[in-house]
Order: C-alpha cells, then sequence, then structure tokens
C-alpha cells in the first residue's frame, strides 16, 4: 500500500511540474510525462520479480500444464506494453496513433490466448464423444 502512495504522489508531482512547464514551452511537459512514465513503469518491473516468484509456486499446482502460465504472463506483458505506449502517445497529442496500439494490443492478446481456446475445445470435445 506504501509503495501505491509513493508511486501516486510522484505521478501527481511530474503532473504539476509538468504543467508549469506547458504554458511557456508544451514540449517540456511531454518530456516530463515521458520521464515520469519511464520511472514509475522502472518501478512496476521492479514488483514482477515477486509476482513471478508467486508464479512459480503456481507452478506446482498446475501439474505439467506450464503453457497455460506461460500465456498468461505473455498477455500481462502485452497488455501492460500497449497501454504504457499508448498513454505516451495520447499525452503527445497522437491519439489516432494510441488508438492503432491498443488495436495491435488487443489482436495481439486474442492470438497468444488462442492454444487455450484450442484446448478447452478439445476438452469438450472429448468429453461428448
Amino acid at each position: 500500500m506504501a509503495a501505491i502512495i509513493k508511486i501516486s504522489i510522484l505521478g501527481i508531482a511530474g503532473v504539476l511540474l509538468a504543467v508549469q512547464f506547458k504554458s511557456t514551452k508544451p514540449e517540456y511537459g511531454i518530456y516530463i510525462g515521458f520521464a515520469m512514465g519511464i520511472l514509475i513503469f522502472s518501478y512496476g518491473i521492479r514488483q514482477v520479480e515477486t509476482v513471478l516468484g508467486q508464479f512459480s509456486l503456481l507452478k506446482n499446482y498446475l501439474n505439467g500444464m506450464d503453457s497455460y502460465l506461460s500465456v498468461l504472463m505473455k498477455v500481462i506483458g502485452i497488455s501492460y506494453v500497449c497501454e504504457f505506449a499508448a498513454g505516451i502517445c495520447k499525452d503527445g497529442g497522437f491519439s489516432s496513433v494510441a488508438d492503432q496500439i491498443e488495436i495491435m494490443g488487443k489482436l495481439s492478446v486474442m492470438f497468444a490466448g488462442l492454444p487455450i481456446l484450442f484446448a478447452i475445445i478439445e476438452q469438450i470435445q472429448s468429453f461428448v464423444s
């Protein structure tokens, strides 16, 4: 909980700083927003190590079905990267580029999840026949 408060305060401070520069040098506001995004994203990446430790425990419960867990990790990674990139593009005033990144992210998530969908369909067919 304390980490979320620190990140929130850092984000708010960055936004207030960017607003100060926005009237005189608008490009500085974009640079500050980008730098804040990188700082917060890098902090989040460090937290992933803790999550990966929990996923190793989850692997023990899956009994050889590690592919499901790898698909989950891919989907989470795709979602975070696309959201981060789209946010930067929106802050820079390129909403159309951000929308395209979000669409590609959604398509990538769909394609990454297809093996699980096929496995479910195979399970249903084995029960029916």
